[in-house]
């Protein structure tokens, strides 16, 4: 099965204002989210990515464009399929929508949400539950690691443009992790999170990673005569197809 690179878009004007931006329309990333979201291409320089999925928010698809606008200048000018889907769109935050963050911290459910996730419930009509959020994002990316599996192998990596408490929830699911846990982990703006798939179980490669990430290519298949005396080799260093982790620790990327 596939790695996935789970990208949280660049700095937004809601983040820098202290604003839960949620569905709110038209926010856009401020100074710095587009110098990080120009600085996309060169930390994913060789990396084959065999697709992009998408948040269907503007801030993810802006943080998108210049890797895009790369792929399409490249010399092979060969584009990175993009997909919009909903289910990795931000949680629906309700009536917290567009308010202060530090007006929210005195709201009666603010202690809730930081240490019980998995009973809060936003509020309004389109208020969601932070449990179906985690559900309907991991349904997703399952749903995209078949797809992307059957159409470019289990070695293929591809990308998903997403939100903070939605890659956090990601996360808490590949680490096993209660939804009431995920609060410990931390997710910068265009951080990237790697997370390579097994049919037995999901290894976290990386967590909240603002440098590049070459080391993350797939290492390329051995020459015919040199793939006998090295198959041991790979199988001892590295977790297979099975799941199984390294006892250990292994040797690292390529």
């Amino acid at each position: 099965m596939p790695t996935v690179l789970f990208l949280r878009h660049g700095r937004s004007a809601a983040n820098t204002s202290g604003r839960l931006a949620g569905w709110s329309p038209g926010v856009h990333l401020d100074e710095r989210g587009l110098a990080q979201a120009a600085a996309l291409p060169d930390r994913l320089a060789g990396v084959p990515l065999a697709r992009i999925v998408t948040s269907p928010l503007e801030r993810c698809r802006q943080t998108l464009a210049p890797l895009l606008e790369r792929a399409e200048a490249s010399a092979d000018g060969a584009a990175v399929p993009v997909a919009v889907d909903e289910r990795l769109g931000e949680c629906h935050y309700g009536d917290w929508t567009g308010r202060e963050i530090k007006e929210l911290a005195k709201d009666p459910l603010w202690p809730v949400v930081q240490q019980h996730p998995s009973a809060a419930r936003f509020p309004g009509e389109d208020g969601e539950t932070l449990r179906a959020m985690q559900q309907r994002a991991v349904e997703a990316v399952r749903d995209w690691n078949e797809r992307v599996t059957e159409e470019h192998g289990p070695d293929a990596v591809y990308l998903v443009c997403t939100h903070g408490d939605v890659i956090k929830a990601l996360l808490a699911d590949a680490l096993g992790m209660h939804l009431d846990l995920f609060q410990r982990i931390a997710v910068d703006p265009c951080s990237i999170s790697a997370v390579r798939y097994t049919p037995m179980r999901p290894f976290l490669l990386r967590a909240g990673d603002t440098g590049r990430l070459a080391d993350l290519v797939p290492p390329p298949p051995p020459p015919a005569a040199e793939a006998a005396e090295t198959a041991a080799a790979e199988e001892a260093a590295t977790p297979d197809a099975s799941g199984d982790a390294v006892v250990g620790g292994g040797a690292g990327g390529a």
